[in-house]
């Protein structure tokens, strides 16, 4: 699955803008990203929203156990992938049909935790059980939000391509030809929230993140971490 979104939406992580700078390579623009994904999935769909989104999807390849899916209501737009354990309870507590899948579901969530503020993001996704990432882009009010599970078992990657606009996409070498070292793994058990403004962990909503810049020799710009409590050595 592929999300491109521009600087209108949601402003490049600055420590990927500087790893590109670091370490120059070669990019691509978005336009050329989608055109490539489009090329090389021959079932590919993908969607244009307005002049700054773009989503895409194919069920090539895809695992059983990490179905890919898409879904629009409401203006809202959702690019999922994975399956959720505790979908038939999340049907009740979203008062939803038994038929909902989990692409509907998260849309649900998503307009729960628009329409219901304040209601905490991190329990919107903390309530997520399973593997999973999804994009959600609502164009009503130009909000994304995107995560991930907890154990990070459905890989979800995010650069910035030449023109500024910045990807996700679950396929790390599809980015690596576009946004070059700048680049990096969407840290797992992670939301990132334009309506919050900035990327947090739902399972420690107050702890800060941080970027380590990588070693010149890898391809990542960066590496998202999310910082936990001082641990004290023990002394005999």
């Amino acid at each position: 699955m592929l999300g491109i979104f521009s600087s209108s939406i949601v402003s490049p992580p600055e420590e990927l803008v500087a790893a590109g700078c670091r370490t120059p390579s070669p990019k691509t623009k978005a336009s050329e990203l989608v055109n490539r994904f489009l090329r090389s999935n021959g079932s590919a769909v993908s969607v244009q929203i307005g002049d700054n989104a773009q989503l895409a999807f194919t069920h090539d390849k895809e695992s059983a156990l990490q179905p890919r899916s898409f879904a629009v209501k409401d203006e809202i737009f959702c690019l999922f992938e994975g399956l959720l354990d505790n979908l038939g309870s999340l049907r009740q507590q979203y008062g939803l049909a038994k038929s909902t899948n989990e692409v509907v579901l998260a849309i649900e969530a998503y307009k729960a935790l628009r329409d219901r503020a304040p209601y905490p993001p991190s329990h919107v996704v903390g309530h997520l059980e399973g593997n999973f990432a999804f994009i959600v882009f609502d164009k009503s009010t130009s909000s994304l939000f995107v995560a991930t599970d907890q154990f990070g078992k459905v890989p979800l990657y995010w650069g910035i391509t030449a023109d500024g606009y910045v990807a996700f996409a679950d396929d790390a070498e599809l980015l690596k030809g576009s946004c070059g070292k700048s680049l990096a793994s969407f840290p797992q058990g992670c939301f990132l929230s334009t309506a919050v403004g900035e990327l947090r962990s739902f399972e420690h909503p107050k702890n800060k993140i941080t970027a380590v810049p990588a070693p010149e020799e890898e391809i990542w710009g960066a590496t998202f971490k999310v910082e936990g409590p001082a641990v004290i050595a023990a002394t005999k």
